[in-house]
């Protein structure tokens, strides 16, 4: 029997299982179903499926009723697998539940599958991304490099794309996953017609490692802390590291290897994580042109900052400031934009 009625648009099958994200589930729905051709027809049809048809458990107060079973992901061009927090990565072993397994196993060769969230737990323990580039939410990134070491896992990005194969970190990057595989098969014009009726970006620069908080590792012992200090209150300058070890009465060499011992960093590491971190808080909090917050921020050029912010998050300080400034940023004057004053650590 034909699950999908309309065989003009592209097949979609949507797997959820016990314990599937509301959100998660309703914006497939909504962009995918919100892709339209130029005479304004329908480019998809999602229908949702489940190993076992009935009522499905939500992560929410209240269930789903899902009317399709396996049969049809075993007619789809593409199936999208959502997260699940009752299953995904809840076995020990990181096995599939069996009618999860029963499922996955009914998809056709050369169909195209993709998973939102930790739905990449679900393709992980079918063997679907072994040697393959993958993401998944970075707060379940070190239990999924755990269970599934063969997998290439990418925790910074927001999606992977390796053809058939598709993943994406947390629930609204799959936001950016549905609009990259809908512009992937559709092209800009579509993608960008569904990101501003859903009122989104059509792209996002960057990865998960712009919102993943990232301290510094504070320092066991003491012996470097006054070095510290003083290189916060002097971030806008050139630092060398025959400085910061005068500061302490130390050789470079010494210094150096005790700095490291303390902080797991190297001194020019820590430097420069800490100037990121002032021109991230420049850029969030002040209207500062850019060529002033990496001059404040001790990077010279607005060059060198773009080259070290691209390279730490994926972003240009612009994009950057876009994303994270918020509406009481202040009118800050470039003399009024010191170096960061905090603890040493």
């Amino acid at each position: 029997m034909a699950v999908f009625q309309h065989p003009g648009r592209h097949a979609l099958a949507v797997l959820v299982r016990h314990g599937v994200l509301p959100m998660e589930l309703g914006l497939i729905h909504q962009l995918f179903g919100g892709a339209r051709s130029a005479a304004g027809e329908p480019l998809y049809e999602v229908v949702t499926c489940a190993p076992e048809p009935g009522e499905i458990r939500t992560d929410a107060d209240f269930p789903v009723r899902v009317a399709h079973g396996p049969e049809a992901l075993a007619q789809a061009r593409t199936v999208l697998i959502p997260a699940s927090h009752e299953e995904d990565g809840a076995a020990p072993d990181g096995r599939l539940s069996p009618g999860a397994a029963r499922a996955l196993a009914a998809i056709r060769p050369g169909t195209r599958v993709a998973s939102v969230c930790t739905g990449s737990f679900a393709l992980a323990a079918a063997g679907l991304l072994d040697g393959r580039p993958a993401t998944t939410h970075w707060r379940s990134a070190e239990r999924f490099r755990a269970l599934y070491p063969a997998v290439r896992l990418d925790e910074d990005v927001l999606y992977t794309d390796d053809g058939d194969i598709l993943t994406s970190a947390g629930e609204a990057a799959g936001i950016d996953l549905c609009l990259h595989m809908i512009r992937r098969d559709h092209g800009a014009a579509v993608a960008t017609g569904v990101a501003r009726t859903t009122v989104v970006p059509p792209h996002r620069d960057g990865g998960q490692a712009q919102y993943i908080p990232r301290p510094v590792p504070e320092p066991r012992t003491a012996s470097t802390a006054r070095a510290r200090a003083w290189a916060l209150e002097h971030l806008d300058r050139p630092l060398t590291l025959g400085e910061l070890a005068a500061r302490e009465s130390m050789s470079v060499r010494t210094f150096s290897r005790r700095f490291r011992a303390e902080v797991g960093l190297t001194p020019v590491q820590w430097l420069t994580q800490r100037r990121l971190e002032y021109a991230r808080q420049l850029l969030e909090e002040t209207d500062l042109p850019v060529d002033r917050v990496a001059a404040a921020a001790g990077f010279g050029t607005g060059a060198s900052l773009r080259q070290h912010l691209q390279a730490a998050l994926g972003v240009s300080p612009s994009a950057y400031r876009g994303t994270f400034r918020g509406p009481g940023a202040l009118p800050v004057r470039a003399a009024d934009a010191g170096p960061a004053v905090r603890t040493a650590g």
